[in-house]
């Protein structure tokens, strides 16, 4: 019987394939098949070897008459499932980061707090054999699940994957300035702008994930205090299902609610300053600052205006050339 690496996503099911089984309820087991291994449930048991050789989509009947249909584990599903240290990076968010941050096949991405290895997975996935990824992670328990979580998925330790146990060490991780992508995931990552900074290519780009508005506040004035980043962006995303069944079509009673905020910015050019952003600030948003120095605070201002109101201008969209 021929064995295969867990890396295969497509074909008959083979000895060392990572199994998901749904039963009729939508609860999900994840196996890894083993010639000769028995999977226990309270509904009763299976053989491995009725699903090893089996097309993907098969459906195996358990001894009690439980049915469970038979797939390979998306990476979402995968990463929802692992053995956890840290908690880890939603897939929601991880397809934000993907997309947002840019990572591209070929990239050199450099992440600090890799956690239980769940971003890794998706990033290694992202950059592809030709790309390069750095991971640290400051805890040493914690490294040790993202490898364990990292080798399970992929059948061993990719090959473009270096993971360094320790806090982001810029010197350890490569040449200055040789960074396509920095990917913060820890408690406080404004501590590492000027590291990002100096690992990033000109154009690069910085993603920082946090949990709360304090952290996101912290870090995106560093990145504007710090003076080598564009305007950095900052929000959040909000995942909710949706119960379809004939006419009973309405919103689940649960949803993922608040993960985390996610906040990018792009690396300026060595020396170069970014022109200052024009912004209008609501009254005390700077309390550290004059009070006359509020741009409706002096005579003139239309007194209709509220100062407590900041003004809702939709994002300008980008023109292609020769608009």
């Amino acid at each position: 019987m021929t064995q295969r690496s867990p890396k295969a996503h497509r074909g008959p099911f083979a000895a060392g394939d990572q199994v998901q089984l749904t039963d009729p309820k939508g609860r999900m087991h994840q196996i890894v098949l083993q010639p000769g291994g028995t999977f226990h449930t309270h509904r009763g048991s299976l053989k491995h070897d009725d699903l090893i050789g089996a097309p993907e989509g098969s459906v195996i009947t358990a001894t009690s008459g439980t049915a469970y249909v038979a797939l390979r584990p998306l990476l979402a599903d995968y990463t929802l499932a692992m053995k956890r240290g840290a908690t880890i990076v939603y897939p929601k968010d991880a397809a934000q980061i993907l997309a947002y941050a840019d990572v591209f096949p070929g990239a050199r991405v450099l992440e600090a707090g890799a956690g239980s290895g769940a971003l890794s997975c998706w990033l290694l996935r992202a950059i592809g054999p030709e790309g390069q990824l750095v991971s640290f992670e400051a805890r040493a328990d914690f490294a040790e699940i993202a490898r364990a979580n990292v080798t399970r998925f992929y059948g061993e330790v990719p090959p473009q994957w270096r993971l360094e146990t320790g806090r982001l060490d810029v010197a350890a991780a490569g040449e200055p300035a040789s960074f396509d992508r920095v990917i913060l995931d820890m408690l406080a990552p404004w501590e590492c702008v000027p590291d990002a900074a100096t690992a990033l290519i000109g154009g690069g780009l910085i993603c920082c994930y946090v949990a709360t508005t304090t952290q996101l506040s912290r870090v995106v004035e560093e990145l504007r205090a710090h003076g080598g980043f564009f305007e950095p962006a900052a929000w959040e995303s909000l995942a909710r299902g949706w119960h379809v069944d004939g006419l009973a079509v309405r919103p689940d009673h649960r949803m993922i609610g608040h993960t985390g905020f996610l906040v990018t910015a792009r690396r300026l050019a060595e020396g170069v300053t970014a022109p200052p952003r024009r912004r209008r600030p609501a009254k005390g948003a700077h309390p550290e600052e004059d009070p006359g120095t509020h741009p409706r605070a002096h005579p003139g201002a239309d007194p209709r205006e509220d100062p407590r109101e900041e003004p809702r201008e939709e994002p300008d969209a980008p023109q292609l050339a020769g608009e």
